[in-house]
């Protein structure tokens, strides 16, 4: 039983390797389109707004 375990964790020894190569690759992808969302003039503009309205408010 034992030596079955065995044979089942040494089968899967470089999948945590892959698993974080491919969540870091859409990590990256992730992150370049919220870049490039964030800095289009429409949503800089709609964000400017928001933080105008934000501090303006009275409490």
């Amino acid at each position: 039983m034992r030596s079955r375990f065995a044979a089942l964790r040494r089968s899967e020894a470089g999948m945590a390797t892959a698993e974080y190569a491919v969540g870091t690759v859409a990590a990256c992808g992730f992150g370049g389109l919220l870049f490039k969302l964030l800095t289009s003039d429409s949503i800089r503009e709609l964000l400017t707004e928001l933080i105008k309205r934000a501090l303006t408010l009275s409490f």
